[in-house]
């Protein structure tokens, strides 16, 4: 199975250049990304990355907190156009789970993308509240994981094992950290992963020997070194 590949950013003129390349499937944003590219105004800004992107699907993520609020939104982030995807949070900030909103939205025929999922019982709990027929995402942040000293490994195993009951679901690899992810998620059967720019550019470069890495690496050193005029 081919795992596909999604840019992880929100500024318009990177999206603008990776919508380009055949390797980028789709695009994934969240709020942090949004202020960091500069965002003041959710609805046009979100608006604008759509008008970029026609033709790949794209996550816009919800920022309310409470139920209500939370499918009030999600219902507005869908009809801005038919390749949306909306994201919505495992659980909210007090901890408790989203299923109800899930529920509810995915029996609506909303696109949906479950962000912040780190274990397969979440994703358990995730699959037990939809449907097996509108699309689902399950985003399982696999670097911040690692971050903290756990192996995601053993989790993307259970919740791909969990998800092939469901021909609507597709289990995404969030929070990459290396370029190296990208064959780890292909190893173990992620339908995607989600992947900032700098890293899409070394994956594209993906086939070098273990001699031109060497001869590389060394020009590197030798060119800073002169550049430094370095002397003993």
């Amino acid at each position: 199975m081919k795992t596909k590949i999604f840019c992880d950013i929100a500024e318009l003129k990177v999206i603008k250049k990776f919508n380009k390349k055949t390797i980028v499937k789709g695009f994934t944003t969240n709020p942090s990304l949004m202020r960091k590219a500069g965002a003041k105004n959710y609805t046009l800004y979100s608006k604008n990355i759509l008008r970029i992107c026609k033709n790949k699907p794209v996550s816009l993520e919800v920022f309310a907190d409470e139920f209500n609020e939370i499918k009030k939104q999600a219902k507005i982030i869908n009809a801005w156009a038919k390749n949306v995807y909306v994201k919505i949070p495992v659980v909210n900030s007090k901890g408790k789970f989203m299923g109800k909103a899930i529920k509810e939205l995915n029996n609506q025929n909303i696109k949906l993308n479950i962000t912040a999922v780190y274990n397969a019982k979440q994703t358990k709990k995730i699959l037990s509240t939809i449907n097996k027929k509108s699309k689902v995402i399950i985003s399982i942040f696999a670097g911040r994981a690692a971050d903290t000293g756990k192996d995601p490994i053993p989790e993307f195993k259970k919740s791909i094992a969990l998800a092939k009951k469901y021909k609507n679901v597709e289990i995404l690899w969030a929070s990459v950290r290396e370029p190296y992810n990208y064959i780890q998620a292909k190893q173990i059967g992620c339908h995607i992963i989600t992947v900032p720019p700098s890293i899409i550019e070394k994956i594209e470069s993906f086939g070098k020997s273990f001699t031109q890495l060497t001869l590389d690496t060394v020009k590197t050193f030798l060119v800073d070194s002169k550049k430094s005029k370095f002397k003993i």
